[in-house]
């Protein structure tokens, strides 16, 4: 770990989802930067998708603080890697300001993984957004509930998102002076910014284009015109005591030589990924190349692939048009090259998804389904990989509403196993040779000696 300053934030919760967070974060985000200030955003949780339009209004790369994939006593660290040389850092917070890993034996009066969790951590402001709709003087009781539940969070200040009128804001206003908390904004009742859904939530700003540029503006001239700025510098700050994450100290030395070449894929279906990942491969001597499986082929000299999550499944019949690339990757597995595939790459590996040839590494069928796969998962490596010792312990993630038509394939052994409250015991997943591949998605950070392990195996 490295020395750096601290950078100011505030953390922009809600009591729970719907109440306007991602709108209010993102133009947040936009509004400082148009105003001046070069912004670190961040995302509380797992998600992929919120940081796509964080990046896109600060044009810096949106991060994850997760405390359940990386651990608690990483999030001060990965937050100042994440805010360096950054005049102030949004963090947008996941569901209600308490929610987060569901553990019925905890006592705790913040969940594992929620934004309270994180926010005490960084020592940093929470600003609750309150969906104003409905409310009325008894908002100050729920306020004063937030305020009291945690004597390690501090509440700062509110923004009132959707109110209905003058008289409206001027009583909602009245009921945070009774609990002495500031109001940072009030954002008048407008129709909803058009920030398209999928199956799994938000649309990856990637696939929008124009879309997602002209929804992001507008959340930033709704910020701009109707958040008190100042007021919010004035609040941000943070007195986290952590010393900066270091992906070099990480991974430790590196031996000298030629860097191999680490094929990573990118584009509209494959945008799932966590910036320190590539960090990571970085430090670890790697040349990472990105590269679009919808057109491109593999790049000259590949010595590893890694496959990460993403919508395979809106992409199929152009991912399975590019047949060079299909068979480069089979050859590349059959060759023993280290692969790395994590939901849409395990998609991709298999012998067909929705009907559309897939790369055929592992002989089973995928198809797009109804049911929501999502939570977390402490899960045990089954077998040694070119990731992970058998008995290694690994905290994860799902969330997909795919599934395979067998759970076996032959020359494979399972991957994972867990046993979830929603799901029972499971083995999931598939490793053989160089192959390592399932549904789970992990965090780099928690993982670096995964990512030394595989630009080992990629140096040969």
């Amino acid at each position: 770990m490295v020395n750096a300053p601290s950078t100011p934030a505030v953390v922009i919760a809600a009591p729970a989802s719907g109440s306007g967070k991602t709108t209010v974060a993102t133009g947040l985000v936009g509004a400082l930067r148009a105003a001046g200030d070069r912004v670190a955003p961040f995302k509380v949780g797992p998600d992929y998708i919120d940081p796509g339009y964080h990046a896109l209004a600060a044009g810096l790369p949106g991060r994850n603080l997760d405390s359940v994939l990386v651990g608690a006593d990483r999030i001060g660290p990965l937050f100042r890697h994440g805010s360096d040389d950054c005049d102030i850092a949004v963090v947008e917070g996941v569901m209600g300001l308490f929610d987060g890993k569901i553990d019925p034996s905890s006592s705790a009066p913040s969940a594992e993984g929620s934004t309270a969790q994180v926010a005490a951590a960084l020592a940093a402001p929470v600003v609750l957004v309150i969906d104003a709709r409905g409310h009325s003087q008894s908002l100050a009781a729920v306020l004063h509930g937030f305020s009291t539940y945690d004597s390690a969070v501090r509440i700062g200040g509110v923004i009132l998102n959707r109110v209905g009128s003058a008289r409206h804001e001027q009583v909602l206003r009245q009921a945070c002076e009774r609990v002495g908390l500031p109001v940072l904004g009030a954002v008048p009742r407008l129709a909803e910014l058009e920030v398209p859904s999928r199956h799994l939530g938000l649309v990856p700003a990637v696939e929008h284009g124009r879309a997602a540029l002209d929804a992001v503006a507008a959340m930033t001239e709704l910020a701009a015109a109707h958040l008190d700025l100042d007021a919010i510098r004035g609040l941000a700050h943070s007195s986290v005591g952590d010393l900066a994450w270091d992906p070099a100290a990480e991974i430790g030395p590196v031996p000298s030589g030629p860097r191999p070449v680490i094929a990573l894929a990118g584009g509209v279906a494959f945008t799932f990924g966590y910036a320190e990942h590539r960090e990571l491969l970085d430090a670890a001597g790697a040349d990472v190349v990105v590269f679009d499986p919808l057109h491109d082929e593999l790049p000259a000299g590949t010595a590893g692939l890694v496959l990460p999550g993403g919508f395979p499944e809106e992409h199929a019949v152009a991912l399975s048009a590019n047949r060079a690339l299909l068979q480069q990757v089979r050859q590349l597995a059959a060759d023993g090259a280290p692969v790395h595939a994590e939901c849409a790459g395990l998609l991709y590996l298999t012998r067909s998804l929705d009907g559309h040839a897939m790369a055929g590494v592992i002989d089973v069928d995928a198809r797009f389904g109804k049911r929501l796969t999502l939570g977390y998962r402490e899960a045990v490596a089954v077998t040694d990989s070119v990731l992970f010792d058998a008995g290694t312990r690994v905290t994860g993630h799902e969330f997909h509403r795919t599934a395979l038509d067998a759970g076996v394939a032959d020359g494979f052994g399972p991957a994972w196993g867990w046993r979830a409250w929603d799901a029972g015991a499971t083995r999931e997943g598939f490793t053989a040779g160089s192959v390592h591949a399932s549904y789970l998605h992990t965090h780099p950070a928690g993982n670096p000696d995964a990512i030394r392990r595989f630009v080992e195996a990629a140096r040969g």
